[in-house]
């Protein structure tokens, strides 16, 4: 299988889901599009992942690039080519198929609980999470689950993940990051971020491990 994993800066790739990728024998092409397009396009891969960025998704003037990442998105949902967008990724996708998307009750940043719905605990991705778990966030800006979506998981500020179409998932929460990655962010925010601490990322990347391959079995 052929997975295209899109990244918006260099803190922010593919991380835990590259390494599956690779784990699982599949062909992986990271690229970032802040840096221009693929080399192919997004419909000659197997699978597409979307990943997350310190922009909004209305921030276009700033970023002329995100324009086109709506475009690639709902091309992919029209298609049924099997996509996942995360945290920013997944506000790109919702935005991309007709939900609001804006500033968040408050941020989530650090561990939060987060919640299946029964929806969620019956899909075959959102499915492979426990019921309730301990999830890495880092946003402030949240998505609706678009029209004709559903709504798989929750916590107290926001949905959490959703299903749209055939076969494209967002989250909000980041199941990527990598213990390098959060040490990474935590020194790049400046002390602007409240403190997050490191020892849960090991339980976390069990569960986004379980998320990345029910995701790619998906796929295939």
């Amino acid at each position: 299988m052929r997975v295209l994993c899109l990244t918006h800066e260099h803190d922010g790739p593919a991380g835990l889901f590259a390494d599956v990728v690779r784990q699982r024998g599949d062909e992986l092409l990271e690229w970032n599009v802040s840096q221009g397009p693929p080399p192919e396009p997004a419909e000659s891969f197997d699978a597409l992942v979307v990943f997350g960025g310190s922009m909004h998704v209305d921030q276009e003037d700033k970023h002329p690039w995100l324009p086109g990442q709506h475009d690639v998105l709902r091309e992919a949902v029209e298609r049924g080519q099997p996509l996942m967008g995360v945290c920013l990724g997944g506000q790109l996708l919702a935005r991309a198929t007709g939900a609001h998307v804006g500033p968040a009750p408050r941020p989530e940043i650090g561990w939060f609980e987060v919640e299946l719905t029964s929806a969620g605990a019956s899909d075959p991705v959102m499915g492979a999470l426990p019921g309730r778990f301990e999830a890495f966030e880092w946003h402030s800006y949240a998505f609706e689950v678009p029209p004709g979506g559903v709504l798989l998981a929750s916590s107290p500020v926001c949905a959490q993940a959703f299903k749209v179409g055939e076969a494209a998932w967002g989250v909000q929460f980041h199941p990527e990051v990598t213990l390098e990655m959060l040490e990474a962010w935590r020194a790049g925010s400046d002390g602007s971020a409240p403190p997050v601490p490191l020892e849960p990322v090991g339980r976390w990347n069990e569960l986004g491990r379980a998320l990345a391959n029910a995701f790619f079995d998906a796929a295939r």
